[in-house]
Order: C-alpha cells, then structure tokens, then sequence
C-alpha cells in the first residue's frame, strides 16, 4: 500500500506530520519530570513532617473511601463528599451555561438596553471577589428570597461562571466568519434560526478548550461553599480532620482527588474535542 510517507524524502517527515518516535519521546519526556515534581515535592512535605515529629496515618485513609463490613459495602466519607461535590459542580455549571449564553446574546443583540444591561451584569459580577458574593447569596439573597444554603451556594458560583462562560460564548460566536450570517439570510433564516442552526455548531468547536478550562474551575471553585457549611469533600475534609487530626493525610488525600478529577474532565473533552474536529 502507498501511503503519503512514501513521497517524504529519507529521514524526514511531511510537514504537518510529527514522527511518532518523537511524539513518544516527547510524552515520556512530560510524564518523567511530572513525576520527578511531584516526587519532590512528597519528599520535601515529608522531611517538614518528619521535623515536626508528625506521625503518619496512611493506613487509616482507605476507610474513607469505603468500608467492608458485616453489612455489606458501603461508601465512605470522602466518596460521599466527592459525589456532592460532582453533583453541585454540574449542577451550577448547567445554569452557567444557560446565564452565559443569555449574557452573550444579549450583549450582541445590538440593542443599546440589553447590551447595556449585558455590560453592566458583567462588569457587577467579574469585580465583587467569590467570597463576597458568596455571602451575598447566602446572608443577604437567602432571607430574602428563601432558598438554603445548597441552592445559595449553586446560584453563586452559577452566576460567577456565568460571566466568564459569555465571554467565552461572545468569542466563539465572533469567530464564525460573517458569510455564514449573510448566507443564512439570503435563504431566509431569522436570527435566531441563524443562531441555532450555522452559528451556535460551527463555534462549538472554538468553545471547547476554554469552556472545559472554566468546567474544572468550577469543581475547584465549588470548595469555596464550605465557609457556609455546605457538605461537599473539602467541608468533609475538615470535618475529618477535626475528628482525627490526620491534616497532611486528608489534605494530601483531597487535593489527589481533585486532581483525578480534573485530569479526567480535562483528558475527557480533549478526546471529544478532537473526535468533533474530525468529523
């Protein structure tokens, strides 16, 4: 079979056309000194530790992912507050998306009140820092329009998001080349047809990479709800330390788990990103 490495002269590859030797070398390159970092930085938290006379309980950290008992399997404290905390996450970043992609659209209607009113939302939200709305939500919002601690803290970091996601919505949608408006309306699309049938698709793809950077922000933002109480995995995190007094252990422990969890999020929509490109 002939292939395009057939016409590359010797020694060389097509442009546009990385030798997978050097792709290969290049991963293990990447995850060598990842781990020599890491690796680094374990030793030097366990020589400060270790000055301290802290005695390490690593044995002790399994149960609080789960537990085998005569009742059977059960999850711990740790999964528990790991799948409040996914659900919060989503959950907020759902309504982000809904807030933003109105912000954005309102503020490219043209009209001088709803991008005003667009421009000023942003500009409100983006200054007060996340703390501060927190409280808001929660100290001032909650009272008033009676919703709980929960629902303050997921329309809090909702509405924080909200404002980086239309930005995010505003270029995307800026990055469709104007033929494709004017060739939706010499067929005779509205403007929203326009949006949601060539616009809203073709900038999905210029969306993915910063909206998946503002997903895995939000499951770190979401550990900023524990200053209300809210029982997610940081909030279960200094609960457990206040029982055993395991703080390196559990922190180390919580900080490894959302790690994972947004190495998977990241790695998850890199493959869909690349899989859309494709096709």
């Amino acid at each position: 079979m002939t292939t395009l490495d057939t016409y590359a002269p010797k020694g060389r590859a097509l442009p546009g056309r990385r030798p997978i030797a050097r792709v290969i070398d290049s991963v293990t390159f990447s995850v060598i000194l990842y781990a020599i970092i890491v690796g680094g930085l374990v030793m030097l938290s366990y020589s400060g530790a270790q000055a301290m006379g802290y005695n390490w309980q690593w044995y002790r950290i399994p149960q609080y992912f789960y537990t085998v008992t005569d009742d059977g399997f059960q999850w711990g404290e740790i999964s528990t507050g790991l799948v409040k905390t996914l659900t919060l996450s989503a959950t907020a970043f759902a309504l982000a998306i809904v807030l933003g992609l109105i912000t954005a659209l309102l503020r490219l209607s043209g009209l001088v009140v709803c991008t005003a009113v667009a421009i000023g939302f942003l500009e409100l939200i983006r200054n007060i820092p996340l703390l501060v709305l927190l409280y808001l939500f929660y100290y001032v919002l909650g009272p008033i329009f009676g919703f709980d601690r929960y629902w303050a803290s997921i329309l809090c970091l909702a509405v924080f998001h909200s404002v980086l996601i239309s930005e995010i919505f505003r270029a995307g949608i800026n990055s469709v080349a104007k033929g494709q408006w004017e060739a939706a309306t010499s067929i005779g699309m509205s403007r929203g047809q326009a949006y949601r049938y060539i616009i809203l698709p073709q900038s999905i793809r210029f969306m993915l990479p910063p909206m998946t950077g503002e997903a895995v922000h939000m499951v770190k933002s979401s550990a900023i709800v524990s200053v209300i109480a809210v029982a997610e995995l940081t909030t279960i995190g200094r609960n457990i330390i206040s029982d055993t007094f395991m703080s390196f252990e559990i922190w180390f422990t919580i900080a490894a788990v959302y790690m994972v969890v947004t190495l998977i999020l990241s790695v998850g929509v890199s493959y869909v990103e690349k899989r859309y490109a494709v096709e």
